[in-house]
């Protein structure tokens, strides 16, 4: 029988270019769990080799009952994911985030699964502060340290990735928990001013989805238990970028939680992976721009 590779959160905007990526490179089976919170039909993969099950990461000892033995590796993707937001759904955020995934690992610990887990640059720097900068920070900090620590405990085996604004194809286009770049767009396409959230100076690094993917999978082939920052090592001002569509703009409040910097701590994706991008934001925009 296939081996299975569970993708939660498998019907998003990383989680269905993982798919995608894994049916090429593997021959194993995948299942994805999601709950279409964010997720959408749109973004499955017809092919025999990929189930999709609209289900709660809270469920997943029930939901994969019957697989469990035959599951490899487990990517768990499927999380509440922006810091805004994260203040105005507080609740949401700490079920999925703590609740959800506490029941995900247990079960990667439980059954000798490896887990791979989509960490957040929005963590790092100002001496450990930013951990506790939003609801959204904490929550996969703690997941973080769990799974750490039952690789300590239990020897659970884990690989934990770092991801710096990803953006691309398949990238969330409506509603609350678009990205930058996917605003800008948007905002670009109805030619409405991009908004800048004030002071309009802070540095992010934008790392785009194809060159994630291939890091997701050097990191499961290597099986370090290692923390990998998928970082693009180039880093822009929210007002650089606002610059680079070429249209007017304009400044917002500040909101709660934002960060003057992105941060990365190691080099172990370079060291370790050889990760190193082959996308660049401005080229990518450049692009849209000629296509729109």
């Amino acid at each position: 029988m296939k081996k299975i590779i569970i993708v939660t959160g498998g019907a998003g905007f990383i989680g269905s270019n993982l798919i995608r990526f894994l049916l090429k490179r593997t021959n194993f089976n995948i299942i994805s769990i999601d709950n279409y919170t964010t997720g959408s039909i749109k973004n499955h993969v017809i092919n025999k080799n990929v189930k999709y099950i609209n289900g709660q990461n809270k469920d997943i000892s029930r939901i994969l009952r019957n697989y469990k033995k035959k599951i490899k590796i487990i990517y768990h993707f499927g999380e509440f994911s922006r810091i805004y937001q994260s203040f105005l759904h507080t609740k949401d955020c700490v079920n999925s985030n703590i609740y959800n995934s506490f029941e995900v690992i247990n079960f990667a610990k439980d059954n000798n699964i490896k887990i791979i887990y989509s960490a957040t640059s929005s963590n790092l720097g100002n001496d450990g502060k930013d951990q506790n900068s939003s609801p959204y920070a904490w929550t996969k900090t703690k997941n973080i340290e769990l799974i750490k620590n039952y690789g300590d405990w239990f020897g659970l085996r884990y690989e934990i990735l770092y991801f710096y604004n990803v953006y691309g194809p398949g990238q969330i286009k409506n509603g609350k928990m678009s990205a930058l770049i996917a605003i800008f767009e948007k905002q670009y396409k109805n030619k409405k001013p991009l908004t800048i959230v004030k002071p309009g100076t802070q540095l992010r690094d934008f790392t785009h989805i194809d060159d994630i993917i291939e890091g997701c999978y050097k990191a499961v082939i290597k099986n370090k238990n290692k923390e990998y920052m998928f970082s693009s090592g180039k880093k822009f001002s929210i007002l650089q970028i606002a610059k680079m569509f070429n249209t007017k703009y304009k400044y917002i409040s500040k909101r709660p939680g934002d960060r003057k910097d992105s941060i990365v701590l190691n080099n172990n994706a370079k060291k370790i992976l050889g990760f190193k991008t082959k996308n660049t934001l401005k080229d990518y925009i450049e692009n849209f721009i000629k296509t729109h």
